[in-house]
């Protein structure tokens, strides 16, 4: 292999790892506001509420989280949830549940 070929692989190596750490899980027991406002979907109001509602205590799971959050319900908790954002290292129970069912499958029985 070629010096040239082996550089554009660790570039093309090094780029993945970033954009794999842009991603990452965000924790609302321990996020900053800035690590909040980085989630799509938290803008300052939701994190303000967020963080209001940590000093009362840490979250203990997403029930928990969306019950002393004001104005955060089950369908945003899934959208944040899925934007990366976790409680206890955990995504949201009913993400799944609250996405669109999807059309059957063409030729498929029932």
């Amino acid at each position: 292999m070629k010096l040239p070929r082996i550089k554009a692989l660790l570039v093309a190596a090094a780029a993945a790892v970033h954009c794999v750490a842009a991603v990452a899980a965000v924790e609302v027991n321990t996020a900053s506001v800035a690590d909040l406002d980085g989630v799509k979907g938290i803008g300052p109001a939701l994190s303000a509420r967020i963080l209001q509602a940590r000093e009362k205590g840490p979250f203990q799971n997403w029930p928990d989280l969306v019950g002393r959050v004001p104005g955060l319900g089950k369908a945003s908790a899934a959208r944040l949830s899925s934007e990366g954002l976790t409680v206890n290292g955990a995504a949201f129970d009913g993400a799944r549940a609250t996405a669109a069912p999807l059309p059957p499958m063409a030729g498929a029985s029932r």
